[in-house]
């Protein structure tokens, strides 16, 4: 069977409603994965070095638990799995201006809590390539845990954070390919189903490869710009005053703003 050009051409510069549709769920899984993901891997990430009481360890048995099973195994137990077992069941979302279907919410909730596990150790990491000096200077000057953390430890560790989250993401937007096994009719699902009606594999297949592509792209260039905007406002010359040679840079900034 020869390859059709017209349909290849027509599907990726004009593709249907129902393409267009997966295209965009497929976004919004990975956009909102992603977020939920980095908000439990910071919430892992403190809890982990935190050495309050257990919670070290539950943490840590949940990163070993999310980083030693396969993702697909993870989507299948949370969606199949807690209903089977009448523990979980996840029905249909009616937000108003759109329905969520509890299948999309498994997946999203699957992709969160392996995300998370994997951002936990990043940020952790993060965090601990922060000088510990500047620490104990700003413990020493009556500063609480919650405002070290947000304007000392956290500002400087984000530099090293956004180079991997840039990258979490971008496997992000491929990972969610595998809600389509409990049928979220995502970009690949959706080829799927136009396959079967069309018999043109090799084009379609084709185009969900090239918007993959594309996507990609696009998000390693908007992680560049970010970076490069980061790293900029990092560098900017500060007068090297007697505290600042002392205590540092991030910690005279936060002191002076309170």
């Amino acid at each position: 069977m020869h390859f059709d050009w017209p349909f290849f051409w027509h599907y990726l510069l004009a593709p249907s409603t129902t393409y267009l549709n997966g295209l965009m769920l497929t976004l919004v899984l990975s956009v909102v994965s992603q977020i939920l993901g980095t908000i439990i891997g910071l919430f892992a990430a403190l809890g982990r070095i935190s050495g309050i009481g257990p919670i070290p360890y539950l943490v840590r048995f949940y990163i070993w638990a999310m980083r030693g099973t396969p993702l697909l195994v993870q989507i299948v137990f949370i969606y199949t799995g807690l209903a089977a077992a009448n523990i979980l069941r996840f029905h249909d979302i009616d937000l108003g201006l759109v329905v969520v279907p509890g299948n999309v919410q498994a997946g999203i909730l699957a992709l969160s809590l392996n995300e998370g596990a994997y951002m936990a150790e990043i940020i952790r990491a993060g965090i601990a390539s922060v000088d510990p000096g500047q620490t104990e200077a700003a413990k020493s000057l009556g500063m609480g845990y919650g405002l070290l953390m947000r304007r000392i430890i956290l500002p400087q560790a984000a530099r090293f954070i956004l180079p991997p989250l840039g990258n979490e993401f971008n496997a992000m937007l491929k990972n969610s390919t595998l809600v389509s096994v409990i049928g979220v009719q995502e970009l690949l699902l959706t080829t799927e189903t136009l396959t079967s009606a069309t018999f043109r594999v090799f084009e379609l297949y084709s185009v969900v490869a090239l918007y993959y592509l594309t996507l990609t792209t696009l998000w390693g260039l908007v992680q560049g710009r970010i970076e490069a905007r980061f790293n900029r406002s990092e560098t900017r010359e500060v007068v090297p005053g007697f505290g600042t040679r002392f205590f540092g840079t991030r910690l005279v900034r936060a002191l002076r703003r309170g």
